[in-house]
């Protein structure tokens, strides 16, 4: 596994990976965008004004990770890849800093609750998702070295 910091190239790989972890992993979630949608956000916004790093696999991005100003925006690994300590190592390189550090995950997103838990994050708000586009139950936790 390498670690790099994504360049816009990736951003047709890190749609596919978001498209797919919604499709197979979190099918309680619509499909708000369209692949080509999530490429222009990728490029236009998250690598513009985050930290965005992938973790490639055999030559092919895996997953991927973008945070910024303490809070992680994007933590996916696709569902092809994941149990392979992907995520572990992208998370790990967003908490180098070792600065307190804030996300929210879906509320019926078990996997990534306990994957957080078992990292140190805790639950520190939770809502019925007035505050996100899906508009689902979710959960704020809280990072703190």
């Amino acid at each position: 596994m390498i670690l790099r910091p994504a360049t816009p190239d990736d951003a047709p790989a890190m749609s596919r990976i978001l498209w797919d972890c919604v499709e197979i992993s979190l099918p309680f979630l619509p499909q708000l965008h369209t692949r080509d949608e999530h490429v222009a956000w990728f490029r236009g916004s998250l690598m513009p004004e985050h930290q965005v790093w992938v973790a490639e696999v055999d030559g092919e991005v895996a997953g991927y990770i973008g945070w910024r100003d303490g809070w992680i925006r994007h933590l996916f690994v696709h569902p092809d890849a994941q149990g392979r300590g992907i995520g572990p190592a992208l998370l790990a390189r967003a908490l180098e800093a070792r600065r307190p550090m804030q996300l929210w995950t879906f509320q019926q997103n078990a996997r990534a609750r306990r994957f957080y838990e078992a990292r140190g994050f805790r639950p520190v708000e939770f809502t019925e998702g007035e505050g996100n586009e899906e508009k689902a139950p979710d959960v704020r936790y809280l990072w703190e070295p």
